[in-house]
């Protein structure tokens, strides 16, 4: 199966257990409910994918699956390029167990 769009990344991703939707916040990777924090040595990164907005710059964006050490499994989703949110992407530079799969 070739997954083409972000939104079937993010539906296949989910049927394979990543049902956590995380942010960054302070530095750390936060469960959407707020009631986890991690720092970069705490999460996996087992694949990322890269999406190009043929059309619009705004469109492009990156999708993390991510592990973390107790067992959560979910997705990160940054814009990719000028717009990504430097936060994010500070988080992502700290992260040094990251495989593309």
């Amino acid at each position: 199966m070739t997954l083409t769009t972000l939104s079937e990344c993010v539906n296949n991703a989910v049927e394979n257990g990543y049902t956590q939707n995380f942010k960054i916040a302070d530095n750390k990777l936060v469960t959407e409910d707020g009631k986890s924090f991690y720092k970069p040595a705490d999460i996996i990164i087992s694949n990322f994918f890269r999406f190009e907005g043929y059309t619009d710059p705004q469109d492009s964006s990156i999708l993390f699956l991510i592990e973390t050490t107790d067992g959560k499994k979910g997705i990160l989703i940054d814009a990719y390029g000028v717009y990504a949110d430097s936060d994010y992407s500070d988080f992502i530079r700290q992260v040094e167990n990251i495989h593309k799969g």
